[in-house]
């Protein structure tokens, strides 16, 4: 029998079970079939595409997600954060209640997202056809695409930078061949992480979480002689506007980073877990490390401005210059699988992306191909690029603007809907979902050009042409200031929820309703 995942099987229509459809995704799989592996099984490379999982092949319970979210997030990149924040000109108490907010509220929305996954059982960015349509999910499923593959730069460059940084201070070389090596091996972890797919990515997480997390708590013992409180708690504060700016910089920073790879764990949830319980266990496994990382990070950047500084160029590496000597080994390694572990959650998520955008291939080959262009961004990254900060700023608030749109719609959609997904109706353009509807598509574009006419992004060149709307809505221009406070991802955020809210319930209910199953796009 051929391979049922595999988006070019020639044989597809053969299968009485599947119905056949142009974007390389399967309804549910013949019952007897068992593509993720049990725990006790040998690994093998994941089978699974854009289909949906088994009944049979569903296990576990929402605690279970706390491994894969909190192992993605307890990279000491998250100490990095709190020189971040206090770059907006805002004092200690400011950034830390921006903090505070800015990643639990994102990462909640990445647990109410987690709830679609065991209502679907299908990846994040297939359950958002129901919003969108078979064919018009494609626009979505490119932004996914786009900032999964751009997160998963940014962190293999940032662990080849820091392993760099530790290998200069211990006197084994630092340059030019380290770097390269560095890139290779971290790399590979991550392509292999994700061509694997699923059953290794949760042991590999669990080991992440124990190892990271126990010499996390040793890096802090060691540096915390290096907090001042007197000059932390002497930061004054910064204005209303600094203040939202770094809350929505947190925001895109964490959870609207992960929001459109939030079902791809908890799809593999029996259909009666509690919804309450994928929704919390999630946020609490994404926010804890980043909570208590960031709080250390803030009172270490406190305490020392050219720390702060040096963050901007080298954020994981620069916190090596407060360790002594023989711990930094330990901290290469706590560094290097703490971003990794982030890394092979994105580009997992990032290969599914590229299936639901219509790239005909199986899963592990998508990931592969996103592999690929990753390495080709860290290396502009690692070599070439003279700023980190500045690139990074622009990137998560230029993405950061049509997700947020993208989330809007699908939580409100979400939450307009009284039953279960249709699953082989999100495979098929003349089901219930309709092919391309007008209303999310229209209403991503209408929050996109809101949101970026009121962000800035002054750092990056190519961006200048942002921020087109503060000057016209009052708000003082792309020098007033507002100019950095990035409101346009919550207004875009806001628009998508509310306009779907208010336009979309005619359209779910009609969906609903007995009997649908071919409604008009």
């Amino acid at each position: 029998m051929t391979d049922p995942d595999r988006a070019t099987d020639p044989d597809r229509a053969t299968h009485p079970d599947r119905a056949t459809h142009p974007d390389g995704g399967s309804p549910a799989p013949a019952p007897g079939r068992t593509g993720a592996p049990p725990r006790d099984r040998a690994l093998q490379v994941e089978t699974h595409g854009l289909d949906v999982i088994t009944e049979a092949e569903r296990k576990g319970s929402p605690r279970t997600l706390f491994w894969p979210w909190f192992g993605a997030n307890v990279s000491v990149f998250g100490l990095s954060y709190g020189a971040f924040a206090l770059g907006f000109g805002i004092s200690f108490r400011q950034a830390l209640l921006a903090s505070v907010l800015g990643i639990v509220f994102s990462f909640l929305l990445c647990g109410l997202v987690a709830v679609a996954g065991k209502r679907g059982s299908a990846p994040t960015m297939v359950l958002s056809r129901a919003a969108y349509g078979v064919r018009g999910n494609r626009l979505p499923a490119a932004l996914s695409w786009m900032l999964t593959v751009g997160w998963e730069t940014v962190l293999v460059a940032i662990a080849s930078l820091a392993t760099a940084t530790v290998f200069d201070r211990l006197g084994w070389g630092g340059g030019t061949g380290t770097k390269v090596v560095a890139l290779v091996v971290v790399g590979a972890l991550t392509v292999a992480g994700g061509v694997m797919g699923f059953d290794l990515i949760m042991r590999l997480q669990a080991v992440i979480t124990v190892v990271t997390g126990v010499l996390t708590v040793v890096y802090v013992g060691l540096v915390a002689d290096h907090v001042h409180t007197g000059a932390v708690t002497a930061i004054p504060d910064g204005s209303a506007q600094e203040f939202v700016g770094a809350l929505v910089f947190m925001m895109t920073g964490f959870g609207l980073g992960w929001v459109n790879a939030a079902a791809d764990y908890s799809r593999y949830l029996p259909r009666s877990a509690s919804g309450a319980g994928v929704a919390g266990w999630t946020t609490f496994g994404a926010s804890l490390a980043p909570l208590l990382l960031t709080v250390f990070g803030l009172l270490l950047a406190g305490s020392s401005p050219q720390l702060a500084t040096a963050v901007a160029a080298d954020p994981v590496g620069a916190l090596t210059t407060i360790l002594p000597t023989w711990f930094l080994v330990p901290f290469a390694v706590v560094a290097v699988l703490g971003l990794v572990g982030g890394a092979v959650l994105d580009i997992y998520s990032s290969g599914l992306a590229l299936l639901s955008a219509g790239l005909p291939v199986p899963r592990p080959l998508a990931a592969l191909v996103d592999g690929v262009l990753m390495i080709a961004g860290s290396v502009y990254i690692v070599f070439f690029a003279d700023d980190f900060l500045g690139p990074f700023t622009g990137f998560l608030t230029t993405l950061g603007v049509p997700v947020a749109a993208w989330c809007g719609i699908v939580l409100a959609d979400l939450l307009l809907r009284r039953r279960d997904y249709d699953e082989a109706d999100l495979y098929r353009p003349r089901g219930r979902y309709g092919d391309v509807p007008a209303l999310p598509l229209l209403l991503t574009l209408a929050a996109t050009a809101l949101g970026w006419g009121l962000v800035t992004n002054a750092s990056a060149d190519w961006l200048t042409w942002q921020g087109y709307l503060l000057g016209p809505f009052g708000l003082g221009g792309k020098d007033g200031s507002w100019a950095y406070a990035n409101l346009g991802v919550l207004a875009a955020l806001a628009l998508g929820f509310l306009g779907t809210l208010v336009l979309g319930r005619h359209r779910v209910r009609a969906q609903e309703a007995p009997g649908a199953g071919e409604v008009p796009a």
